[in-house]
Parts: structure tokens; sequence; C-alpha cells
């Protein structure tokens, strides 16, 4: 994967870029571009997610940049997530194959469990006025997981994983599996350091992907409280970092990822932030910085998914 930064190899044996780009919240012309602006800056890791409506964009950029000769196909990481109304085992294998459909590719390089709480299939909780409870389903994320596996031994999906599950759903899930979760995909950032999920995961050789690295910037900052959050990327130990090394905050906080062993996926679709956060293979941070980031963990959610509080798989 010429150009892609630093790769990890994952328990699959595959190996994954550690940046990427992330395609959440962004319109479909502005994920078509990102996504073209991202591989010719360099990037070879897409992520994006049945959920975002946005697979068939990240496939055309994909398709695109072949067919431009920039890249092959084995070039590019793509992953995506199994949603949550589609976590009964039966419902696994289509919607696996509505997101390759989507995406116009034969295999994902990996497929994640985008949550360990299962919600009622055909239901949409982004348009539901009712009692959310209604929308539960009770499957067992361990039974999602063994369709999950299938996916693997057919090739459709390179990797397998999962995504905002937390130590104990991981602890129950390696006892239960076959093959291992390659990949944890959650939120981090110096805010909410997370340290002890990070060190289960080394042990066990789950690679952890961070969302929401940069701190969420595009979110509305009130909290449920009505007080105003905090923004990572004013705070003064980031930007004091930055000053040191001569880079923006964006790209601390990234170096902070990687410098942890960590994947990341900035979503930007602005061309030069895209470019921006990829320039940040020329420095690395000292220890005492990693440190002074560490020493920000003030256990700060941005997206906490507060509506599903009482799933019985509820992770946070």
């Amino acid at each position: 994967m010429a150009g892609a930064g630093p790769t990890a190899v994952l328990s699959s044996g595959k190996k994954m870029p550690l940046l990427g780009l992330g395609t959440w919240q962004s319109t479909s012309e502005q994920v078509i571009n990102a996504v073209k602006i991202a591989i010719d800056a360099g990037y070879r890791h897409i992520d994006t997610a049945w959920v975002y409506g946005n697979e068939k964009d990240v496939g055309q950029a994909i398709k695109e940049k072949i067919a431009e000769g920039k890249i092959k196909r084995e070039d590019v990481f793509v992953t995506t997530k199994l949603f949550s109304t589609f976590q009964r085992p039966e419902h696994v294998r289509d919607a696996m194959m509505q997101s390759l459909d989507g995406l116009g590719l034969d295999y994902v390089d990996l497929y994640l469990i985008h949550s360990p709480q299962g919600l009622k299939y055909g239901s949409n909780p982004f348009q539901h006025s009712g009692d959310v409870e209604d929308l539960f389903d009770e499957v067992d994320y361990i039974d999602t997981w063994k369709a999950m596996e299938s996916l693997a031994d057919e090739g459709l999906a390179k990797s397998i994983g999962v995504s905002n599950f937390n130590t104990q759903q991981l602890e129950r899930l390696l006892q239960n599996c076959r093959i291992k979760p390659a990949v944890n995909q959650v939120e981090l950032h110096p805010y909410l350091a997370q340290q002890q999920l990070v060190d289960f995961c080394k042990r066990n050789d789950i690679l952890v992907t961070a969302y929401s690295g940069l701190g969420a910037p595009a979110r509305p900052r009130r909290a449920q409280s009505g007080e105003e959050e905090p923004v990572l990327m004013e705070d003064p130990t980031v930007v004091e970092i930055g000053k040191k090394y001569g880079k923006s905050a964006a790209q601390v906080l990234i170096r902070y990822h990687l410098d942890r062993g960590v994947s990341v996926i900035p979503k930007s679709v602005t061309p030069s932030r895209i470019q921006a956060n990829f320039d940040v293979m020329d420095f690395s941070l000292s220890k005492e910085d990693l440190t002074s980031l560490g020493q920000l963990d003030r256990k700060l959610r941005y997206l906490g998914a507060n509506l599903f509080t009482t799933h019985k798989f509820f992770p946070f």
C-alpha cells in the first residue's frame, strides 16, 4: 500500500493503514470529492457505514480513481459496518450484500458490527417518535458474530471486527468466537482516553480505531446539562504542543493516536484539511507531550448514544 503511511498487521494477517478518511455526515457530492482528494493525497483507508447512506458515493470515488490508474482495488482498505437493525443472524449476509452492492465491490477489507445493541429489523431509530425501547431487539451480539465469521469464511470481508464494544463485551466475545475481532472502533481522544480499553485491546491483538479522534469538531457544542462542551482543538495544551512542532491542533491530535499505536479516521470534506490531516508523517510527539495529552482525560463522551441507555447491551 504505497503512500498509505503507517500500517498495522491485524490478527487476520491483513495489513491496515492506521490513518484513514472518515465519511460520516457528509453530502453525496462532498463524499465523492473528499474520497478522491484523499486518495490523491496518499490515504489508502476509507471508512464508511451502511447507516451513513453514502456507500454508493465512496464506491463511485474509488471506481473513478481505479479507472484513472491512480490505485488498484487491492491498494485501498475499505471499512463498512453492519447496522443495528440487521443484527439477527439471518439478516447479516443480506446487509453485507447491500453494502457490497452500494460500494460496487466484491469484498470489503473490514466489516464491523456497528454497535453491540440490536434494534428491530426494518425500524428507523432516527425517525421514531414513540418510546425508543419499542425498537430494542435483544439479539445477542455473540450470535451476530457467528454470522460475521461466515462472511469472513466466504471472503466477503477480509477482516471482521466490532465498534462501540466495551472491555467486558470484548472479553465475552473472545471467549465465544472462532475468528477473533481484528478491530474495535470507538470514540477516542485526549478528553476520552479509555486507557484500560486500549490496553486490553493491545493485550488481545485487537487494533483500536479512534472515531471523533479530533473531538467531534463538527457537532453542536451543547451538553445535555445545557452547558457548553469544551472544544478539544482549542485546549491550551493541544494548542501549545502544536506551536512547539509548528503543527495545527488537528495534526497534533492525529499524531497522538498514531503514537499510541491507534488507528484514526478524521473526517473532512475540505481539500486543504484532508491534505493537512495526512501531513503528519514528518514528526512524532515526545513522551512528555503524550503524557501531557493523556492528562487531559475527563471521560468526556461527545457521542454517548444516550437514547439507548436502557438497552441490555448498552456499552457505555
